[in-house]
């Protein structure tokens, strides 16, 4: 009975390698978002040429104007969205395989991978989802025409929720560092005050 139980805790335990179809198919799809919006920033640039161009008129520079502002924002939205994808690949796989190696000697796996738990892959993966909502909001507020006053009702009202969320964003984060902090303070203390004793 012991040898079934430990032959089905083994292929229990290493059923959690089907993570790297997630892992892979993220990267895949990092790649490809990254890809495209690298190839509407070279479009971009090759675009921009012409807005030197002195026999365009002011019409069409200012045109050529709004539409490459609102092509970078495309782009910045892009690059988010592959960094999304990145996140979620790194952190699945350190979450269910195993630690990356190479990550542990590098100054920048403290700034991408402090991923400990699901709680944690959550947390990061909606900071970036957070900065697309509002990347693709100010995309739309350059499209948007004012006919009416509450059409500026809406955009400000819309401004003012941003500012709210990336507030709450603040304080649940620093909040949640400062409540550890103090733990950790509070235990030293403790333990100070039981070497006394």
């Amino acid at each position: 009975m012991k040898f079934f139980e430990s032959l089905f805790e083994g292929a229990l335990w290493n059923s959690r390698f089907v993570i790297l179809a997630a892992v892979v198919g993220s990267l895949l799809a990092g790649f490809a978002i990254f890809y495209m919006a690298t190839v509407d920033v070279v479009n971009l640039v090759i675009h921009t040429l012409h807005y030197a161009d002195a026999s365009m008129t002011d019409e069409a520079r200012k045109a050529l104007h709004d539409s490459t502002v609102s092509h970078i924002v495309e782009v910045v939205d892009g690059y988010l969205l592959g960094t999304v994808m990145l996140i979620f690949a790194l952190g699945l796989y350190e979450l269910f395989i195993s630690d990356i190696n190479q990550a542990h000697g590098s100054k920048a796996s403290s700034k991408i991978l402090v991923i400990s738990n699901l709680d944690d892959l959550k947390s990061r993966l909606a900071k970036v989802i957070l900065m697309i909502m509002i990347v693709t909001l100010f995309e739309e507020a350059l499209n948007m025409t004012m006919n009416t006053p509450i059409d500026l009702l809406y955009l400000g009202g819309s401004i003012a929720l941003i500012a709210l969320a990336l507030y709450l964003t603040h304080i649940a984060e620093h909040g949640t560092k400062g409540s550890a902090e103090e733990a950790k303070v509070h235990d030293g203390k403790a333990v100070k005050e039981e070497g006394r004793h």
